[in-house]
């Protein structure tokens, strides 16, 4: 009898140990990360990424604010200025959504509310409300900036169901390991039962106890390797960059211009997992103002390039946006840094999160 008391005693303190490690491998959450930085907020490699501020507006302040839709609940949009800090903005039955247009000669296009989609460049004109938000009167856009916005949603929602199906496979292991352990405490009990079948039963535990263990492990791997991927989803590797140079107040592609763009076109054709960035940017030869507009322009003209002669799809360009005299590559001061700063920088980018993989080194798509 002494020994078949400490033999239940045993198994018991086998169970409490596989409980144990069942519940701290439960308790194990695969860690999610933002998979819609825009361009404009994201910095340099060698710089450390500042946390998002959300500003607010003074009840009854008038307010303009210029930046890309974030995120979108209902009525409400999350928009984030060029400075890096995000707004919510209101829109009622009577905010006006119009086009942004070029042409002072024709009327603007009128948009529907359901056109504002994340990604989307936006201008807003509007008063503070009680709960420090943008009470929208007046919203606008290109047909260009749409257009954009339309790709990035395409290409988000994706990834955004694969991270998905990746948790809900991790439900499904983790409550398989939770049915091993009830198994092992049945065991357990038959055990105490048993007195004179105690060798088996003791083989039998031992197999129960590997095969949580195993499980365990498979749990483990599997939140590594999903946290791995989530992290990478917003990390990208450069696999090729160009730059195009303009002549002063232009926003044309010359003949040289074009060979580049040519070239880049059939590399960014051989895998279709890549995506395009295109940046513009002025030299401060003339007005502030008209240069962002120039820069603008100019990565407009390369984008319209690359889809009507290259039929490259919208959804593998990333929204192009022009700088202005900011990100200046050479000293404005000369007239030879002048002319390098009237540019467009184009660069081929691969997700790390889609890839699986980094062959190249790791940059910032702001970059």
């Amino acid at each position: 009898m002494k020994n078949a008391r400490s033999l239940q005693s045993l198994f018991v303190l086998l169970a409490v140990i596989v409980l144990g490690i069942s519940a701290a491998a439960q308790q194990q959450e695969p860690t999610s990360t933002s998979t819609a930085q825009s361009p404009t907020t994201q910095m340099n490699d060698k710089q450390s990424k500042p946390a998002t501020a959300t500003g607010t507006i003074a009840a009854g302040q008038k307010q303009k604010l210029s930046g890309i839709v974030v995120q979108r609940d209902g009525d409400t949009l999350l928009v984030r200025d060029y400075k890096g800090t995000n707004y919510n903005v209101s829109v009622n039955s009577s905010t006006k959504i119009r086009e942004r247009k070029s042409n002072p000669f024709r009327g603007s296009k009128k948009y529907e509310a359901s056109d504002l989609s994340r990604g989307l460049a936006v201008e807003v004109e509007g008063r503070g409300n009680d709960a420090g938000a943008l009470a929208a009167d007046q919203i606008k856009f290109s047909e260009a900036e749409l257009r954009v916005a339309n790709a990035v949603v395409s290409q988000v929602m994706p990834v955004e169901n694969r991270v998905s199906d990746a948790e809900t496979r991790l439900t499904q292991s983790e409550t398989n390991a939770q049915r091993l352990s009830g198994q092992l405490e049945e065991l357990a009990a038959v055990a105490n039962t048993a007195n004179g079948g105690a060798k088996a039963a003791q083989e039998t535990a031992d197999k129960a106890m590997a095969a949580a263990n195993s499980a365990n492990e498979r749990i483990t791997t599997t939140s590594e390797t999903l946290n791995s991927r989530i992290s990478s989803l917003d990390s990208y590797d450069v696999a090729k960059t160009i730059t195009i140079n303009f002549k002063v107040g232009s926003a044309k592609l010359t003949a040289d211009a074009k060979t580049a763009l040519d070239q880049i076109a059939e590399e960014a054709k051989g895998d279709k997992g890549q995506v395009i960035q295109i940046a513009g940017f002025a030299s401060s030869d003339g007005k502030e103002t008209l240069n962002r507009r120039l820069s603008r322009e100019r990565a407009d003209a390369v984008m319209s390039y690359l889809i009507e002669n290259h039929d490259i799809s919208q959804r593998r360009i990333i929204t192009p946006l022009g700088y202005g005299e900011t990100h200046e590559a050479a000293d404005n001061s000369t007239r030879d840094g002048r002319k390098q700063n009237r540019r467009v920088e184009v660069a081929i980018l691969v997700s790390k999160g889609l890839a699986g993989s980094s062959t190249v080194s790791s940059v910032n798509p702001q970059q």
